[in-house]
């Protein structure tokens, strides 16, 4: 007696309804696949305001948003000013000098209407959005993922059978601590202290909205964020060891001082009011052993995080999303799910997580920021740096080829100092 086929829910399951989620449930809709998709918060909620990389504007494209983007008035980000603790560079970081990218054009998004967009889209394009409910657990045989999940009001429960599973519950990793996946990276454990304030002055010029990145005499460095009209995102990140050492007293009091002793952030905070209560997040890194399995694969944060000092999080979500929309689809046509058909899938995610990886450690050394923060520093070099900072990590050949120059010279300057050094290189300076 031959056995029945399996009965299937929905063709796909998405976990998390964030940036990832999102993307990858499009894409799958797009594609005409049914999808049901979870999501524990029920939105509106909040996140931290976002500073967009130049490649978002491909995900919007895919993804069917450009026009509702571009509509939202979220404040326009044309690059970065960078500047150091007190003040000797000003430098900025022009995106419509990077020729790799379709548009430079970003932008800075309140997070809230951001993944209002998103999910709406998804909606419309008849997705199954489940606001409000917790995936429990999940397991996978040889025809099926099956989900077991729970309303978080109630606690009413159920179970959905799906072909496969997109893992994109961030931090939470439902799948990366089921089988034990994820890698931390010691040298980026670092923690991040912010707020929204009204009353911070933007720039000076036909650039008001770029984000300004602040790097401290010591190992931390602010971001200042314009995310509407009003309000300015302002947060230090400090390595775990120099957290620890100005620890003391409330995390308003610590924001508070690290605001104080770095003079260009104390100059543009004087006049501020702090509109929110001040959040403190975990900024510590990771990576996943591998990015798919049997009938499942991981998106955006649930596969890895990166320090957000280069604004990459939301940018590999969406595109990690996406991609993983597409492997779907090819492994539904071709009726394998199997781990290994997923291989390219997770070599992908893992060089772009090194890219990006690549820059952020330099970053918390001071020979990087040496270089990186000169007021003058060789053009060629520089572009190819802000090419991959503008989010295209798979550059050309010839961008690889003067960003390797690059970390060469970062290498000199650790031993020859050929850049005058602008930081503290103490022991206290809080340097993984």
């Amino acid at each position: 007696m031959l056995e029945s086929p399996v009965q299937y829910d929905f063709d796909f399951a998405i976990a998390g309804g964030g940036p990832a989620g999102c993307s990858a449930a499009i894409s799958l809709a797009q594609r005409g696949h049914s999808v049901v998709l979870f999501e524990r918060e029920t939105f509106p909620r909040f996140h931290i305001g976002e500073s967009l990389l130049s490649t978002a504007n491909d995900a919007f494209d895919a993804l069917g948003v450009t026009e509702r983007m571009e509509a939202a008035c979220f404040p326009d980000k044309w690059g970065a000013r960078l500047f150091t603790h007190d003040g000797r560079s000003g430098r900025g970081v022009d995106f419509a000098d990077v020729r790799e990218v379709t548009r430079p054009k970003t932008y800075q998004v309140c997070r809230e209407e951001f993944d209002r967009i998103l999910m709406e889209r998804a909606r419309e394009l008849g997705v199954d959005i489940r606001e409000g409910y917790r995936v429990n657990g999940c397991s996978f045989a040889a025809e099926e993922a099956v989900l077991d999940f729970a309303a978080v009001g109630d606690g009413a429960t159920g179970r959905v059978r799906v072909r496969a599973l997109v893992d994109a519950t961030g931090r939470n990793g439902l799948i990366a601590r089921k089988f034990n996946l994820r890698t931390d990276e010691p040298l980026l454990a670092n923690i991040a202290v912010f707020s929204h304030f009204r009353n911070v002055p933007r720039l000076p010029d036909d650039r008001p909205d770029d984000i300004r990145l602040v790097a401290r005499e010591d190992a931390g460095w602010f971001w200042i964020i314009p995310i509407s009209k009003e309000l300015t995102s302002v947060g230090v990140v400090l390595p775990k060891n120099r957290y620890a050492q100005m620890a003391g007293g409330s995390s308003e009091e610590l924001l508070q001082r690290a605001i104080g002793d770095t003079p260009v952030v104390a100059e543009l905070m004087r006049d501020a009011q702090r509109e929110w209560p001040v959040r403190v997040e975990k900024d510590f890194s990771y990576s996943a052993s591998t990015y798919a399995g049997d009938r499942w694969i991981l998106a955006g944060d649930a596969g890895s995080f990166l320090d957000p000092v280069f604004s990459t999080g939301v940018s590999i979500a969406m595109e990690s999303g996406i991609e993983a929309a597409v492997e779907l689809d090819r492994a539904l046509k071709q009726n394998n799910f199997s781990a290994r058909s997923f291989a390219a899938f997770s070599r992908r995610q893992r060089k772009r997580f090194k890219t990006f990886r690549r820059f952020v450690v330099g970053f918390y050394t001071p020979q990087f920021r040496d270089l990186f923060f000169d007021p003058n520093p060789p053009m060629l070099l520089f572009r190819a740096v802000i090419t991959v900072l503008a989010g295209k990590w798979d550059s050309s050949l010839r961008t690889r080829f003067f960003n390797h120059i690059f970390f060469g010279l970062v290498a000199l300057q650790k031993r020859f100092k050929m850049f005058g050094p602008a930081f503290r290189r103490d022991r206290d300076a809080g340097y993984p």
